[in-house]
């Protein structure tokens, strides 16, 4: 996986064969929907790991994580990303030539049959297909938080990096939700879900630790009106806010997709050229100007 290159047309063609319309002077689609009524097999997390490999092609890949929050608030936020994909990775890709994206859909592991779904890393228009495979299940349940950090935990025991491996730099996670930080993963659940054999919950802090030097994560609070975001608005500030300090962003619907662009170029800025914890690794940049909106 990871093999090929996003272009504006490949992705036009997918669009409109899926049925939706393309815009290419905005680069957006419309007619999103999310027809999937269960767990994807090709998303299955259980006794997995998704591999991001540097190859002749992308010799210097830049893996990011892109979690959506698919619970029952967050729609709006998952048809907005899916609406503004093109214009999120024809502006990234004309930048960085080797980023590879994993698509996530995460939800309540407390309550929701499909906690945790996790594609391959890819570089192309796979990128918008394995989106469009993601089961909104518009679960999640009342304990005031949904399971964010299931995603810093797939990174950190499911995914294998050669850009952490092999180069000393880290990868990127993106979260987004309008709920506060849940405070563990019970672990039970999670060994149902993953395949793994933990013994005790993992708890939010001691997770952080670990996954934050394998990974720059960021999470955006998604204050949309159909949302839960101004409901839990300070609560999301201290328990996100205290642990992520300025990875820790806010959105609305409209600014969402700058805001992921914003992520991951304050990830990339951290390993300027030539300046990594291993080998040495380069990005084409053709707009030093940033991301224009």
């Amino acid at each position: 996986m990871g093999h090929g290159r996003w272009t504006r047309d490949e992705f036009a063609d997918y669009s409109t064969k899926a049925g939706k319309s393309y815009d290419r002077t905005t680069d957006r689609v419309s007619g999103q929907t999310f027809k999937v009524l269960q767990l994807d097999k090709s998303l299955d997390p259980k006794n997995v790991v998704r591999t991001c490999v540097n190859t002749d092609e992308h010799p210097n890949t830049i893996p990011v994580i892109l979690a959506l929050d698919v619970t029952g608030s967050m729609g709006g936020a998952c048809q907005e990303t899916a609406e503004c994909l093109g214009k999120i990775m024809t502006d990234l890709y004309g930048k960085y030539t080797d980023i590879e994206f994993m698509m996530m859909g995460i939800g309540d592991l407390a309550y929701d049959d499909a906690p945790i779904q996790a594609s391959q890393f890819e570089s192309d228009v796979r990128i918008a297909e394995a989106l469009d495979k993601i089961y909104m299940e518009h679960g999640g349940g009342g304990n005031k938080y949904e399971s964010y950090t299931a995603a810093w935990y797939f990174g950190l025991h499911h995914t294998k990096l050669d850009a952490f491996d092999k180069q000393g730099r880290k990868g990127i996670i993106i979260t987004m939700g309008d709920e506060p930080l849940n405070p563990y993963l019970p672990f039970a659940r999670l060994n149902e879900v993953t395949g793994d054999k933990n013994q005790a919950d993992i708890e939010t802090g001691e997770l952080y630790k670990e996954a934050s030097n394998k990974f720059d994560i960021y999470h955006i609070g998604v204050n949309d009106s159909k949302a839960s975001f101004s409901y839990f608005k300070n609560d999301i500030a201290k328990t996100f806010g205290e642990l992520l300090n300025n990875n820790y962003k806010i959105a609305t619907i409209n600014t969402l997709g700058s805001t992921i662009c914003e992520c991951i170029d304050d990830s990339i800025a951290k390993n300027p050229i030539g300046v990594t914890g291993g080998a040495g690794f380069s990005f084409t940049n053709s707009n030093n100007d940033g991301i224009s909106w």
